[in-house]
């Protein structure tokens, strides 16, 4: 069986999210998305803006959690599994495996935040501007905290992923060798998204403490918006 068989059920879960054929749905989405992101950038000031981890804030916020980028690269994806024998060949299989991860946790995100686009332009105008208290009471409503949670344990599982097998010296040489290939048959996005992974990781000493840091206090927003807080993001 294919390496990246993974991919295709992912890129299927992808195409059947609603937002593709409804543009109010789509822009809420990304509001949702953007909100989320300048959430997620103040809650972890401290841990984004030390100087060995600012590459791998920037992969989490441009990368993981969804948005109009990852729309591009899915297209990409949709083209590489039509020549999965080639890029077996050039791309190493544990860099594969660690792309399936954040392939897989970049879908995830996009499935739950169309939850809570939909749940929104449900309870208001679809150009009210998303704050604090309607986001939390959406998620409250929505009660996606078993799913938070699966998500934040995906996280910890890449960065795992991340220290095991993508700190070698030879797998890192290995993959820039592949450079070239890539933009051969054009699978320059997959490969960058993979690639920014290695780079990210380059100056930090553990990319799994990162992580662990960054799960421990989403999970404490999680606990406390399902729990009826009055101020869950204030941590």
């Amino acid at each position: 069986m294919s390496k990246l068989a993974a991919l295709d059920q992912l890129l299927e879960q992808y195409q059947q999210l609603s937002y593709h054929t409804d543009p109010i749905l789509e822009k809420r989405l990304h509001e949702a998305q953007d909100w989320l992101k300048v959430r997620i950038q103040k809650t972890h000031h401290d841990l984004f803006n030390q100087k060995e981890n600012q590459l791998m804030a920037k992969y989490f916020i441009n990368r993981l959690y969804g948005g109009p980028e990852f729309d591009d690269l899915a297209l990409q994806i949709e083209r590489l599994l039509k020549y999965a024998h080639k890029a077996e060949k050039i791309i190493p299989e544990n860099a594969i495996k660690t792309g399936l991860k954040s392939v897989g946790l970049a879908v995830l995100a996009m499935q739950l935040d169309e939850q809570v686009a939909a749940q929104l332009l449900q309870d208001y105008p679809a150009d009210q501007a998303i704050d604090d208290e309607m986001m939390r009471q959406t998620l409250l409503k929505l009660d996606q905290h078993d799913a938070r949670l699966e998500q934040l344990g995906l996280l910890d599982d890449l960065g795992g992923a991340l220290d095991k097998y993508m700190r070698s010296f030879i797998m890192h040489t290995a993959f820039k060798m592949c450079k070239g290939t890539a933009a051969k048959y054009k699978f320059e996005l997959m490969y960058d998204f993979i690639g920014e992974g290695f780079v990210a990781m380059k100056p930090m000493k553990s990319a799994a403490k990162f992580i662990h840091e960054f799960t421990v206090k989403e999970t404490e927003i999680v606990e406390k918006v399902h729990s009826g807080h009055p101020h869950p993001f204030e941590i």
